[in-house]
């Protein structure tokens, strides 16, 4: 179904997708979860996002890739592991396309049809995601960022902390920064510096990831443990580096964001 010239809705199994097809690139994003799962900015060989190749596409199921918004609480502290927002169909509520950015707004509503959440993405140059919580109770958040590489072995992650709390031990420990991934990793850091890269030298390309109004990075990859919607192989080509508010949850009207860009080298 057409919105518009740059706008449509497809339906991607049992969930439907909004598609945008623009000058300055093209995307796609699932209303459940108001999840990003593709952008290709123009000029770019491949996507920026990683999306499981055997996604199933099953409503109510956690889709595997781009960025899954967790909200109102991160980790398994409570079932669903995640929280609900990921899982729920949210709403295009508004849009602004000119000719050099699209602006696509995203809200969540409850039963009684009260606002819970709202994301605003807009695409440019750069790819940008703010969300912003409504919610009358404090809330944790994260955008859950699965970047694609070309091969895990030859890619770095720079401007990290050189400590993080390791979820695997349940321990914080030193870790090297830059940090090369070559086995399981699950690490929450104290957010330090605002810009983290992804340095891919397969594909001579850098993914520069801006932290907004955050508080703590997660860097995850489940190397070769089985892992839902994921293949074998999957964590070859994928990597987690999430912008998350865990510590000091969100109030009221508080935002949490990230902006992303790519360069080729």
């Amino acid at each position: 179904m057409e919105i518009n010239e740059h706008l449509s809705l497809i339906q991607m199994n049992e969930i439907p997708v909004v598609v945008m097809k623009h000058t300055t690139g093209e995307a796609k994003i699932a209303l459940q979860g108001a999840q990003l799962l593709s952008w290709q900015p123009a000029g770019a060989a491949q996507d920026v996002f990683w999306l499981s190749e055997i996604e199933p596409f099953k409503a109510g199921q956690a889709i595997r890739g781009g960025i899954p918004i967790c909200y109102p609480w991160f980790g398994p502290r409570f079932q669903p592991s995640h929280g609900t927002a990921r899982l729920r169909l949210w709403q295009l509520s508004d849009y602004q396309i000119d000719t050099d950015k699209v602006m696509l707004e995203f809200s969540l509503f409850d039963e009684q049809g009260i606002i819970e959440a709202k994301v605003r993405m807009r695409f440019a140059e750069t790819c940008q995601i703010t969300f912003t919580h409504y919610g009358q109770d404090s809330a944790q958040a994260a955008l859950h960022s699965y970047f694609r590489v070309a091969d895990i072995a030859h890619t770095e992650v720079q401007n990290l902390p050189e400590q993080c709390f390791n979820q695997l031990t349940e321990r914080v420990q030193n870790v090297p920064s830059p940090r090369i991934i070559d086995r399981e990793v699950d690490c929450i850091y104290h957010l330090e510096q605002a810009d983290s890269q992804i340095v891919d030298q397969r594909w001579q390309r850098k993914i520069s990831i801006r932290h907004q109004q955050a508080g703590e990075i997660v860097l995850w990859n489940p190397w070769q443990k089985s892992t839902s919607s994921m293949s074998e192989e999957g964590h070859k080509s994928m990597l987690c580096v999430e912008t998350a508010r865990l510590s000091r949850p969100l109030q009221f009207g508080e935002s949490i964001g990230v902006e992303i860009a790519f360069n080729t080298f």
